[in-house]
């Protein structure tokens, strides 16, 4: 009877234990503790686990919106004494720039050593034909001495009717100077406006210091009709480009001719002053070399101009400007007006950015 009562008291306790089996105690893992200068992480992200609401920022809007308030204007500065030599040594506070006439404050001051995008613009129409050896070889001299390794970049364009990206933005002076070496042979009309805003447009993403360099007659026979020559300046305004023109009118009648000097026809005269003005609006200059020493001279000279120049920043009031208003700039030495100041001489005003 005791050995029945053993073999029951085996088998209940079998059963009671058996029910309880499905509940396990769950412990909680332990977080390893983080040593100093290391971030622990585990081996295997939870998985399903939702991504977290992002806080908003206090300056967010209903739309999460962010809104910059600020936008930086360059404005490249070279500036010259009586007998044409750079003046470098200035600082912020020895410049006075001014906006539509009235006094504004300089948020920044950049040297020269800042990094450089150079697009190099080759008039390769039927007008330039003469010469073309010798630019082609002036210009390879010229890449040489401006762009730094390492640090500046520099793209190639044909312009013609049409334009065409010769070489991409590169920083491989190898790569610039093939594409120089194996030019098109100059042929067609110019549409000289037209590939100016091209080239604008493909510069407004490039870093640096932003100059176009042009070596072109300066005319115009191919444009669209609706193109016109302030259109062209906004859109070299709206990318912040700087724009140096070697005007090759004078050099390939030197070379046709052998007089110095040539016809001043009405055509002529126009695109001179195009190209002045597109120069003296964006702070860049016109060349005219007559003779090979002078075209070396030219290209050697931008590059001067280039490593002596300086740039300042300004931070125009968005609240109270109007998107797409042109502003006029103005800069000069504190107490010198003796000294010569070139820079750009207006922008436009962006659209308020905003990011999300």
């Amino acid at each position: 009877m005791k050995s029945v009562f053993c073999v029951l008291y085996l088998v209940l306790f079998t059963c009671l234990c058996s029910a309880q089996s499905g509940r396990v105690r769950t412990e909680p893992t332990p977080t390893p503790t983080p040593v100093r200068g290391t971030v622990y992480m585990p081996t295997e992200p939870p998985r399903n686990t939702p991504k977290p609401t992002p806080t908003p920022s206090p300056a967010a809007n209903d739309n999460d919106t962010i809104q910059v308030d600020s936008l930086l204007i360059p404005i490249p500065v070279y500036v010259t004494d009586k007998a044409g030599r750079s003046i470098t040594g200035l600082k912020a506070a020895d410049l006075d720039l001014r906006i539509d006439g009235k006094t504004e404050q300089i948020g920044d001051l950049i040297r020269s050593d800042a990094p450089i995008s150079l697009a190099m613009i080759f008039d390769n129409s039927s007008s330039v034909t003469i010469a073309r050896d010798f630019e082609k070889e002036a210009a390879v001299r010229f890449f040489r001495s401006v762009l730094r390794l390492g640090r500046d970049q520099a793209a190639l364009f044909s312009l013609a009717d049409v334009t065409r990206l010769e070489q991409p933005l590169t920083r491989d002076l190898s790569s610039i100077t093939r594409a120089i070496e194996f030019f098109p042979p100059p042929k067609g009309a110019t549409a000289l406006l037209d590939g100016l805003i091209e080239v604008a447009q493909y510069m407004r993403e490039a870093s640096g210091r932003r100059v176009v360099v042009l070596v072109s007659d300066g005319e115009d026979t191919y444009s669209d009709l609706k193109t016109t020559l302030d259109d062209t300046i906004r859109a070299l305004q709206l990318a912040d480009v700087q724009v140096f023109v070697v005007n090759t009118k004078a050099f390939e009648n030197f070379k046709r001719t052998g007089v110095r000097g040539g016809n001043a026809n009405i055509r002529a005269l126009t695109a001179e002053r195009r190209l002045a003005e597109i120069t003296s609006q964006t702070g860049g200059e016109v060349f005219g070399p007559i003779d090979e020493r002078e075209m070396d001279a030219a290209f050697a000279q931008i590059s001067a101009d280039l490593a002596d120049q300086f740039t300042i920043y300004f931070y125009p009031d968005l609240e109270t400007a109007t998107a797409g208003q042109m502003r006029l700039i103005s800069v000069a030495v504190k107490g010198k007006p003796e000294l010569n100041v070139r820079s750009r001489k207006s922008f436009y005003v962006p659209k308020r950015p905003s990011r999300l």
